[in-house]
């Protein structure tokens, strides 16, 4: 009998929902003080985790959510990148 894996589940900054790890886009913080999204999810540092939809970016953004999480100020041209990817997909 074969055994079933669990996939990670990880939480949107914007909605609050638990979704598959690999349904969410992933931002980190690098060890450097870098921030950056991760399209790989395998980058070292703290990850923070969104929804590939512009309401849960909305949402994140205006709560700072992604700030606290990532417990570092997020520069202004981080948030266009999001707002490309998640309009572009990934």
């Amino acid at each position: 009998m074969q055994t079933v894996r669990k996939k990670p589940q990880r939480t949107c900054l914007g909605c609050r929902n638990s979704k598959d790890k690999q349904e969410l886009i992933r931002i980190v913080r690098t060890p450097e003080g870098e921030v950056l999204i991760d399209r790989t999810g395998r980058k070292n540092g703290r990850g923070a985790y969104i929804c590939p939809d512009p309401e849960c970016l909305r949402l994140a953004v205006r709560s700072k959510a992604l700030g606290r999480a990532l417990e570092t100020e997020i520069p202004a041209g981080l948030y266009e990148m999001l707002a490309s990817e998640i309009e572009h997909g990934k």
